[in-house]
């Protein structure tokens, strides 16, 4: 088999973490779980279930290099890709692709965001080598789909078709969707063939550069030009003379709703995208109250359903709460009704509004 190369995008805000995510240390660099590991640390972790740490990539901001150096001591330094600018995963994957060019023409790569929780690790390493293995076999791209269980309106989804062409687990992707609402999410979950878009994407190094240059020509011929430049002294000035450029623009959207080769292979390997505090709730262990305690010091009184997220030896007590967001930080306490965490993205932009941008948020 080709080589296996795994890419991590990491250069996400996170901001619907807030307090705890902010713009100078976003969620992938923290324990959110409590589990003694960050969010990157964790998927590095598993990715090398896949490959060597020598072949797995980290694409970060540059103001990242730093904290993604002292986190993933095993990597290489030069395994850490910093962008000069966020231009989303279209721009991201194409850098990251182009870098590893520069190492091995044949290689297959797999791709997959920094802040992801994956629970069950022996079969996600099931489906990622099937679909490391059908992506050296074909001309495909490839992307992991998780079986829905709820109607849930926070992801995008993927519906595929009924007949397979190379194995009984890959099945051609027949539409994307966005973000439906409860009504359309409820019916794609009946209809059992809409998965859930899990931002996980495999291909052969081959397939990739074919088919961004037919449905994304000019990010190809941003990057093809300077395509002998990567893995060089002068990589990083093209890159930064390019980048600018680069339209801001998905993966998903780009490539993968426009290409005619796109599969999909569908999982159930305890996933979820921990978007917020309320998909975190959903992964930690309750107390007899429906709580979820993160810190080693919290009491709660006549309180339920509520996420609790403290430094570890500093004391909390909760009492008379019921469905509510607490989180403490050094810099920043939020206090939210869980049912309305999706203000949080503008309370972060109210805080700099009212106290400005030096706030560390």
């Amino acid at each position: 088999m080709a080589s296996t190369y795994c890419v991590i995008m990491a250069g996400g805000i996170g901001s619907r973490f807030w307090p705890m995510s902010t713009a100078e240390n976003p969620k992938q660099f923290h324990d959110i779980l409590g589990t003694g590991e960050s969010l990157l640390q964790q998927t590095f972790r598993r990715l090398s279930l896949l490959t060597d740490p020598e072949k797995i990539l980290v694409v970060t901001h540059r103001k990242y290099e730093a904290q993604v150096a002292e986190q993933l001591p095993a990597m290489p330094h030069r395994n850490i890709i910093l962008e000069p600018a966020r231009r989303n995963t279209a721009p991201c994957i194409a850098y990251a692709a182009y870098r590893i060019q520069s190492e091995d023409p044949e290689a297959n790569i797999l791709i997959a965001p920094s802040d992801h929780l994956i629970s069950n690790e022996s079969e996600f390493v099931r489906i990622a080598n099937l679909a490391l293995t059908t992506a050296e076999n074909s001309d495909f791209l490839l992307t992991l789909g998780i079986k829905p269980h709820r109607p849930d309106t926070g992801y995008g989804y993927i519906q595929f078709e009924a007949q397979t062409e190379v194995d009984q687990e890959v099945k051609k992707v027949k539409t994307f969707t966005e973000k439906p609402n409860l009504e359309i999410a409820q019916q794609f979950l009946d209809s059992g063939d809409f998965l859930w878009n899990a931002g996980i994407f495999i291909w052969s190094l081959k397939t990739f550069k074919t088919e961004l240059a037919l449905h994304q020509a000019d990010l190809f011929h941003n990057f093809e030009q300077g395509s002998a430049l990567f893995g060089t002294e002068e990589e990083n000035s093209f890159v930064n003379k390019i980048y600018p450029s680069c339209e801001n623009e998905s993966i998903d959207y780009g490539l993968m709703e426009k290409s005619s080769k796109v599969f999909v292979i569908p999982a159930d390997f305890g996933w979820s995208d921990l978007g917020t505090w309320g998909s975190l709730y959903e992964h930690k262990e309750l107390d007899n109250n429906g709580n979820a305690l993160i810190g080693s010091k919290i009491l709660s009184y006549e309180s339920e359903g509520n996420i609790v997220r403290m430094p570890k030896d500093k004391i909390a007590v909760i009492e008379g709460l019921k469905e509510y967001i607490i989180v403490d930080t050094p810099e920043a306490l939020l206090i939210c009704k869980m049912q309305n965490e999706q203000l949080i993205k503008t309370f972060v932009s109210d805080v700099k509004l009212s106290f400005g941008d030096d706030t560390g948020i």
